[in-house]
Order: C-alpha cells, then sequence, then structure tokens
C-alpha cells in the first residue's frame, strides 16, 4: 500500500524555516524534531531568505493588481459601449 503525501501548513513551514535561517541547531536535529527531511528544510529556507523581501511589499503588489484589473474593466466597458451605439444605429 503506497504512503499517503504529507502536506503542511504554510505557518508550519515558516516556523520550520525560520528555525533552519536562525541556524541555532544543526539540520540534521531539525529535521528529526520536526519529521521532515533535510532537503525540504533546506528548500522552504531558500524559498523564505528569497522572497522574504517581498512579504512586505504584498499590500503593495495587491494594490497594484488591483488598479490594473479596474483599468482592464473599464476599458472593456468603453468598447461595449461603442459596440452598442453601433449596433443602435445600424438597427434604425
Amino acid at each position: 500500500m503506497a504512503r499517503k503525501r504529507r502536506s503542511f501548513s504554510a505557518q508550519f513551514k515558516f516556523k520550520v524555516a525560520l528555525e533552519a535561517a536562525r541556524e541555532a541547531k544543526t539540520l540534521s536535529e531539525l529535521a528529526s524534531e520536526h519529521g521532515v527531511h533535510p532537503n525540504q528544510i533546506t528548500r522552504w529556507k531558500q524559498q523564505l531568505l528569497k522572497e522574504g523581501p517581498e512579504i512586505f511589499s504584498y499590500h503593495s503588489k495587491h494594490q497594484q493588481d488591483g488598479h490594473e484589473v479596474e483599468s482592464d474593466l473599464y476599458e472593456q466597458i468603453g468598447r461595449l459601449k461603442m459596440e452598442l451605439e453601433w449596433l443602435k444605429k445600424k438597427v434604425t
């Protein structure tokens, strides 16, 4: 019988990666303590260090995405209004 694939919460991953980044314990100690392979802890640590600065800029990034969506919607509304006017002229 095959083993079911384990999944870890983002909070757990962050906690383990943060402990690894602090380097108070070795990877082997952390792996045995949390029941995770040392290579996985290394990947989580690399991801934390790589994407760390973006954590605090999420709010501004999220706002920029919202403005892009909003401008796309206004553009689509304009096109639809033009099509509607054109169709009204063609019908009469």
